[in-house]
């Protein structure tokens, strides 16, 4: 018993420690849903799927998002369906935040069509109603049916 504990204990706070990114970018970073109301610049940092995402306001950090395992907060962390119950949309694939914000496809790829500067994927369902357009300056994720933005432009 003591050993699962001791497993939880290391797994818990593994998820939420600070981790060394081989990738920072500066973008300028809008969110927009019913929880979060965000539009300025902000750093991206990754190693694989590992990802901090931090917002600025003014040049004073407002808000850390530390997305692995689990997602990370200020509040504390969670997991990513749990996340995107909260924050976003709880019919989201559990990986959407993380795809997003690396650009990559989200619902397995659906309905993908390949543009000149990158792809786009249009998802309508009963839950959602989604343009997702990805490019090489600018990253856009717009549900319409959820009132949900997100939007990742490259800073020049």
């Amino acid at each position: 018993m003591k050993y699962i504990l001791l497993f939880l204990m290391i797994f818990l706070f593994n998820a939420c420690s600070i981790k060394s990114y081989k990738h920072t970018s500066s973008k300028i970073i809008t969110i927009k849903s019913p929880k979060i109301k965000f539009s300025d610049l902000g750093f991206i940092r990754n190693t694989g799927d590992a990802i901090e995402l931090e917002l600025f306001v003014a040049g004073n950090t407002v808000e850390k998002i530390s997305i692995n395992h689990l997602i990370c907060i200020r509040d504390g962390c969670m997991s990513k369906s749990g996340f995107n119950k909260e924050y976003l949309h709880s019919s989201y694939p559990d990986e959407i935040m993380q795809n997003i914000l690396l650009g990559k496809k989200i619902f397995k790829g659906e309905n993908t069509i390949k543009t000149d500067e990158g792809y786009e994927q249009i998802i309508n369902t009963q839950n959602v109603n989604i343009v997702y357009k990805v490019s090489s300056e600018l990253i856009y994720f717009k549900d319409k049916q959820n009132g949900i933005l997100l939007k990742v432009k490259g800073v020049k």
